[in-house]
């Protein structure tokens, strides 16, 4: 039996869905189609339900699904077995990183790992918080790195570094020379913020809740998809905003933005997110460890 056909079964069985498989797998969707075909063929039975656009395993299906699972677990059991002999680490990892992480942290440390393990490819997914978690529990990625807090507690977070959060607004606003803002004065101007699902804007939320306030006496003026568009629009004078210290270093050099600290300050973790698997590869554990490695060594801006 072919081991893709297996393989490409396994994952639309785990997420049950064609589609979602066929972008894990870095497949198209016939190319997925025709795999788990040619296994039904095999069997000579059906593995799959197909109903009003929704799949749902068979009873064959059931049973094929089980056992791959414990041929996957061997299989990569065998393979770090052999690994680990030969000193050699290779493969390929999907890592999902929110999109702040994705921009200023994740090509320094990706590029020193590439460096290290020259054999190991890594494919990159950028989104917001809410985004890489979705992915993680579906499976679709190997590894999240987030920046905020994860509700689900069938996954696994561990935390990378700190994160310093500022208010930042451009260098000729009334309030340009202060030391720090408090809470109200993040009340008093017109806000511009992060998309709904965002890490950044959850925290901003979170930490107006436990000074007393509410996020809903925020005066948002706007809401953009990315930490480039918010500082584009704080310099352009058209509101104040609160982002992370590592994405406005360039802009403090330049004086186009002012940083002013929060009073209470405001950090948030930035965390690795993943599935609880009962076998993980070792491409994967020498990625966390390298992660975790580089997270101490660089604690990032303060």
């Amino acid at each position: 039996m072919a081991d893709r056909r297996l393989q490409v079964f396994f994952t639309v069985a785990r997420l049950l869905s064609f589609t979602k498989a066929a972008e894990s797998l870095h497949m198209t969707q016939p190319a997925v189609t025709f795999q788990v075909r040619q296994l039904e063929e095999y069997f000579n039975t059906r593995l799959f339900d197909r109903t009003h656009n929704r799949i749902s395993l068979t009873e064959a299906g059931h049973r094929v699904y089980s056992y791959a699972d414990k041929i996957f677990v061997l299989y990569n059991e065998m393979e770090n077995g052999v690994r680990e002999m030969t000193g050699e680490v290779s493969g390929s990892l999907t890592i999902g990183a929110s999109t702040t992480i994705a921009e200023y942290m994740l090509p320094a440390l990706l590029g020193d790992f590439k460096k290290r393990y020259p054999d190991i490819n890594i494919h990159l997914k950028v989104s917001n918080t809410e985004g890489i978690v979705s992915m993680v529990e579906n499976n679709t990625i190997d590894l999240g790195v987030v920046e905020a807090p994860v509700a689900n507690k069938n996954l696994v977070l561990e935390r990378c570094r700190a994160d310093h959060l500022t208010a930042i607004v451009p260098p000729d606003h009334v309030e340009a020379g202060r030391e720090y803002f408090t809470y109200e004065d993040l009340l008093k101007y017109p806000f511009i913020c992060r998309e709904e699902g965002s890490g950044t804007r959850e925290v901003i939320n979170e930490y107006l809740e436990s000074v007393g306030s509410s996020s809903d006496l925020l005066n948002i003026s706007m809401e953009l998809g990315s930490p480039e568009a918010v500082k584009g629009a704080v310099e352009a004078g058209m509101g104040i905003s609160v982002v992370s210290a590592a994405t406005v270093q360039k802009e403090l050099k330049l004086g186009t933005l002012v940083a002013i600290n929060l009073n209470p300050p405001l950090e948030r973790p930035f965390s690795f997110v993943h599935q609880k698997q009962k076998f993980r590869m070792r491409v994967m554990d020498e990625l966390l460890t390298f992660a975790q490695d580089y997270c101490r060594d660089h604690p990032g801006e303060s």
